[in-house]
């Protein structure tokens, strides 16, 4: 009877990860966690602009179309004109003050009717944009080709009556332009322009 042929065991190195090859792989998730979060963060700002431009131009048009519909205020003068140089800025200006009527409930005149838009437009620019600032005024050239922006109106009152009547909004995001990026000036200037004549000049 022959004996069963017995094999040696073989010797199996046993695998297995050096602490280089975790520190290794740790380093890498790492960098991908970081990655992922830099992303979010930029993806979160951009929507937060985003949405400041749609409402700056939702209210800056707003603003348009109630300044047309008030034709006989849009055809006085320009000293006269109620909507004409309008100025603010929430952040340095005092909160706008209430006009003596109330033309949601009450009948107003066309003056009547243009402080109050006036008025409730600071208050939606003051609740809305963060540091919102706007401005009413004629301006031939509200693009400053030397800083690549949108200029707010000019200090001097040189505007011609013939100059495009314009609306500019604009908010302090967390750089100076509004795209949150920086001019170098110290100041923010507008997002938005808007050009405006009566319908029925």
């Amino acid at each position: 009877m022959r004996n069963p042929v017995q094999t040696q065991p073989q010797n199996r190195q046993q695998g297995g990860f050096t602490l280089i090859e975790v520190l290794i792989s740790v380093f890498v998730l790492a960098l991908g966690v970081i990655g992922a979060a830099g992303m979010q963060l930029v993806a979160m700002r951009t929507g937060q602009q985003s949405g400041a431009q749609s409402l700056a131009v939702q209210l800056a048009t707003e603003m348009a179309d109630k300044m047309r519909a008030n034709g006989k205020q849009m055809n006085q003068s320009d000293a006269s004109n109620p909507y004409l140089g309008v100025k603010f800025d929430s952040v340095n200006d005092t909160a706008p003050t209430a006009p003596a009527a109330n033309c949601y409930n009450a009948a107003c005149s066309d003056a009547q009717m243009a402080a109050f838009d006036v008025y409730e437009w600071k208050k939606r620019i003051k609740a809305v944009l963060p540091g919102g600032r706007v401005e009413i005024c004629r301006d031939a050239k509200p693009w400053d080709s030397a800083k690549g922006t949108l200029a707010w109106c000019a200090a001097t009152a040189s505007n011609k009556t013939t100059d495009p009547m314009v609306i500019k909004v604009g908010w302090n995001g967390k750089g100076k332009n509004a795209d949150g990026s920086s001019n170098g000036d110290g100041k923010y200037p507008p997002a938005v322009a808007i050009t405006i004549e009566s319908y029925t000049k």
